[in-house]
């Protein structure tokens, strides 16, 4: 009897030896093939359901391929932009990974379903689900925040931009170089003052960006607000009020044209913003450039936007008060200062920093010189990894806060075209201030020089240097060319020289 229990005892221990053993293999098999689906669409599936992993994982794969094909015959970086400037491929898109991630996260869930040890309870069972669980979230959450992106720049696409291009502006061509065709395009930045407590639009900066497409050089012009005797084309509706220009002295300034286009709005066909093609015109007319296309940013959403960026870090050069204006010679309302040095600024201080005039010896001048120095801070501060996380509050404030004229069917080629001047361009600047121009009586003809000279460098010429003997050849040395633009500080240079 003893050794019948002692009998018992061994087969029972080595039963349970085998059920631990097995279930230790029903465990490796549940994690590894569960895994296996989180890495590959349907991987895991193959030994359980093989025909609906096959075709799950053969469609992954297929898809990956047709991608990495397109990807690598266009260009990486292309591709890519050709999918986000697109609201058609955005459109196409979103189902696509709405799609995609449910059949993958179908695949774990049920490769993990499929293998489930029979009997396991517990801690053990918890285990296993909450390894699921997690490995379905490690697909939900990057395609539900890529569905998130898609979205979002689908609606800022359709809101930001134009569906039919200015007439007569510069556009890109068909090929593999749609700026191939195009000499220069020309953009009007405007900085709009407009508000609850203002009556219409007064631009508080105003520029013009001269783009070469083919080399990505770029060269960045400040027009003061407080410029007269503004001209305008035979083509501008106001002159037929104002066939010398708008000439009344001080008060006639450029910063007024605007709102002198909007009161005359019935002389300008009906679906047109007479402000803005009022302005757009007499920049062209003091610059001697034809201008292509207008982007209309209202300052303040400019707040928004440096705060959505994470701020910006400016080498202040003089202290700028804030909250301060200008109330019958006197500087009042001061609430702040920034103080000279290298500062990280957020969206309001960044703000008056760019718009404050008030208790400088330059006023309105000061203020372009620190207007450019903030648009090259920007530009030189632009991370792309930061960008991409702020990305839906960028977005938001893009929105809400600018306006372009630019086309969408043309957004693939303008990618292209900031690309180049990114890897390949400079971007200067040439503000026109007192010491360059006479605001009050500016010579026209002067300014149209110094913008061609500007934009068309003369080549640096070769000067002979005397041999030293009889013997030895003559060589050159080359010299820069001499800028009818350097005067006193305001000439053309880097957009950063003024930080």
């Amino acid at each position: 009897m003893g050794q019948s229990e002692t009998t018992e005892g061994s087969r029972a221990l080595g039963q349970r030896g085998l059920n631990a053993r097995r279930k230790s293999r029903q465990s490796r098999r549940y994690y590894s093939l569960t895994a296996a689906s989180t890495v590959l669409p349907g991987l895991g599936l193959i030994p359980t359901r093989r025909r609906t992993g096959i075709a799950i994982l053969a469609g992954f794969v297929l898809t990956v391929l047709v991608g990495l094909g397109w990807a690598l015959a266009k260009g990486v970086t292309s591709s890519v932009i050709s999918v986000g400037v697109s609201r058609r491929a955005l459109m196409v898109l979103i189902p696509v990974l709405v799609v995609g991630a449910i059949i993958w996260i179908w695949g774990i869930v049920t490769t993990a379903r499929d293998n489930m040890p029979e009997g396991t309870r517990g801690r053990p069972k918890v285990a296993m689900v909450v390894f699921a669980a997690l490995a379905s979230l490690l697909i939900f959450a990057p395609a539900a925040q890529s569905v998130r992106y898609a979205v979002i720049q689908r609606s800022l696409i359709g809101n930001v931009f134009d569906n039919l291009r200015p007439d007569g502006a510069a556009a890109p061509g068909e090929g593999d170089d749609p700026w191939a065709e195009t000499d220069r395009v020309n953009i009007m930045l405007v900085g709009s003052d407009a508000g609850q407590d203002r009556d219409g639009i007064r631009p508080d900066a105003l520029m013009v960006a001269s783009i070469d497409p083919q080399t990505g050089e770029t060269v960045l012009f400040g027009i003061p607000r407080n410029l007269q005797n503004i001209p305008f084309s035979p083509e501008n509706p106001l002159s037929q009020k104002f066939p010398d220009g708008y000439n009344c002295g001080d008060q006639c300034l450029m910063e007024y044209v605007w709102t002198l286009g909007r009161d005359n709005a019935d002389l300008f066909p009906p679906d047109v913003n007479p402000g803005l093609v009022a302005t757009r015109d007499a920049a062209s007319q003091i610059l001697g450039l034809k201008i292509d296309y207008t982007t209309v940013v209202n300052l303040e959403g400019f707040t928004q936007l440096v705060d959505a960026m994470g701020g910006v870090t400016v080498d202040v050069k003089e202290r700028v008060c804030i909250g301060c204006k200008i109330e019958g010679g006197v500087v009042v309302g001061t609430t702040g200062w920034i103080e000279p040095g290298v500062q990280e600024l957020d969206g309001y201080r960044a703000l008056w920093y760019s718009r404050s005039r008030a208790g400088s010896a330059d006023g309105d001048f000061s203020r372009m010189r620190r207007q450019r120095c903030m648009v090259g801070a920007l530009l030189n501060q632009v991370n792309p990894t930061s960008m991409l996380m702020r990305y839906p509050a960028l977005a938001a404030t893009l929105e809400d806060n600018v306006t372009v004229d630019i086309p969408e069917q043309d957004l693939e080629a303008w990618a292209d075209l900031v690309l180049r001047i990114q890897k390949g361009g400079s971007i200067k600047s040439l503000p026109l201030t007192n010491k360059n121009i006479d605001v009050n009586r500016p010579d026209y003809d002067k300014i149209h020089e110094m913008v061609q000279e500007a934009i068309n460098p003369p080549k640096p010429t070769p000067k002979p240097t005397p041999s030293t003997s009889k013997t030895t050849t003559s060589t050159t040395t080359t010299t820069p060319p001499t800028s009818t633009t350097t005067t006193n500080g305001d000439e053309l240079s880097d957009i950063t020289a003024s930080c």
